[in-house]
C-alpha cells in the first residue's frame, strides 16, 4: 500500500464531499472555533491531505511547540492508517513526513509578511512548497494588507493556505471580519451540540451555508 491509497481514504474527502470541492490550488482557507474545541486538530488533516497527495507542507504554528504539532500530524496518520490495515505503516509515515516542515513563530515579534518571506525563501532553496497551514494567529491583529499579499503569493505560487482563529459564533461575520472575508474561498466552523461536533462550511466560494461534516469526538477525524 502507498500513500495514494491513504489519500483516497483521507477525511478530507468528506469535507470536499461537503464544500463542493473543498479549498482549490491559489486559495485561502479558514477554520474558526471557541478556543480548545479542535482547530488545530483539523488544520492537521488538512495538512497530511496535502501530504498524501505528494505535495510538500509547510506548518507554521504561532501557538504550539513542534513537539505539539509533530504528535497531531503521528496521530492523524495513525488513525487513517488504522482504518486501513496496512503493513507497512512505519515507513509510509516516515516518507511522507519528509515532505513536511514545521515552523514556530511569536505573533507579537514575527509578522504575516515574514511568514510569506520564509516561505518564498524556502522555495528559492529548493523546498517545492505546494501547501501552508498558518495556525494560531489572531487575525484581528491582522491587517488587511497582510492577508491580501498573503493571498497574492498563494495564487502567484499555486498553493493552498489554511488558517485558523478562535471565534465563537458560527455566523460568517462574526468568524471573519467583513474586510477581509472576501479573501477567504472556504470558511468553517467547528461546533458543539448535544456531545456532539460539526465542522460546518459557512463559506464555499460565493456560496454560504453550504453544508457540514461530523468529527469523531474520540480521534477529531472528520466523518460521515
Amino acid at each position: 500500500m502507498d500513500k495514494n491509497d491513504l489519500y483516497k481514504s483521507s477525511p478530507i474527502r468528506f469535507f470536499e464531499a461537503a464544500s463542493n470541492g473543498g479549498l482549490k490550488e491559489g486559495e485561502l482557507g479558514l477554520v474558526t472555533a471557541k478556543k480548545g474545541l479542535g482547530k488545530t486538530s483539523v488544520l492537521v488533516q488538512f495538512g497530511m491531505d496535502s501530504l498524501l497527495a505528494g505535495n510538500p507542507l509547510v506548518h507554521v504554528s504561532f501557538d504550539q511547540h513542534s513537539s505539539n504539532v509533530i504528535s497531531w500530524y503521528s496521530s492523524v496518520f495513525s488513525e487513517i492508517a488504522k482504518k486501513k490495515n496496512i503493513s507497512n505503516a512505519s515507513e509510509l509515515k516516515d516518507e511522507i513526513m519528509r515532505d513536511r516542515t514545521i515552523l514556530n513563530f511569536n505573533q507579537e515579534s514575527f509578522t504575516l509578511p515574514k511568514v510569506i518571506n520564509t516561505i518564498g525563501a524556502l522555495k528559492s532553496g529548493g523546498i517545492n512548497v505546494k501547501a501552508l497551514v498558518i495556525d494560531g494567529l489572531d487575525l484581528d491583529k491582522i491587517s488587511k494588507n497582510d492577508i491580501a499579499a498573503v493571498a497574492d503569493f498563494a495564487k502567484d505560487e499555486k498553493i493552498t493556505v489554511w488558517f485558523s482563529d478562535t471565534k465563537e459564533s458560527n455566523k460568517l461575520l462574526d468568524s471573519v471580519r467583513s474586510e477581509i472575508v472576501s479573501y477567504f474561498a472556504v470558511v468553517a466552523h467547528i461546533e458543539a451540540a448535544g456531545g456532539n461536533l460539526s465542522l460546518n462550511v459557512l463559506k464555499e466560494h460565493s456560496n454560504e451555508n453550504v453544508g457540514s461534516v461530523n468529527l469523531d469526538s474520540k480521534t477529531m477525524l472528520m466523518t460521515k
